[in-house]
């Protein structure tokens, strides 16, 4: 089975059936098992191609992060907060030590910007403003979802 192009699903062209892979707990869909030459700057796995929220990232299946587009994130979480249907989680404080780690960006190799999300939720993200990319170690995006705010579950 062929990904189809621009699709999340898989096609065979020997029978013409489609396949959509089950999303995983974490609302990850996996479109495509070591899409590239790009590692993960944390685990150094190859990454994969994912569907995120109806959008297109990259996931690493070893650490659990996720890549993607900035310019494509903050319509995913509008997406994603928009459909929960659980009880908001108590907010909880920043930690200011997960501003002191540095990583590379996977495309460029510079060091990512850490700063805090200004979005529902106490994270820290890491972004490339030359590659355009945001990062989200495991479990972030379920911390952004799952923060209490008016816009959950509209």
């Amino acid at each position: 089975m062929v990904l189809a192009r621009d699709r999340d699903y898989f096609f065979c062209e020997y029978c013409g059936s489609f396949h959509l892979p089950e999303a995983s707990s974490d609302r990850i869909r996996v479109l495509d098992e070591a899409a590239g030459d790009v590692q993960c700057s944390v685990c150094r796995s190859p990454l994969c191609q994912a569907q995120i929220g109806g959008h297109r990232g990259l996931h690493y299946k070893k650490c659990g992060g996720v890549l993607m587009d900035q310019s494509s994130f903050g319509e995913m979480v509008k997406y994603l907060r928009a459909g929960a249907v659980d009880p908001p989680d108590q907010p909880r404080p920043l930690n200011p030590e997960e501003l002191k780690r540095q990583i590379g960006c996977p495309y460029c190799g510079k060091t990512m910007a850490m700063h805090p999300y200004y979005g529902p939720g106490s994270i820290v993200v890491d972004t490339c403003g030359r590659c355009g990319i945001i990062w989200l170690d495991y479990g972030e995006l379920d911390i952004v979802i799952n923060a209490p705010g008016r816009d959950r579950g509209r």
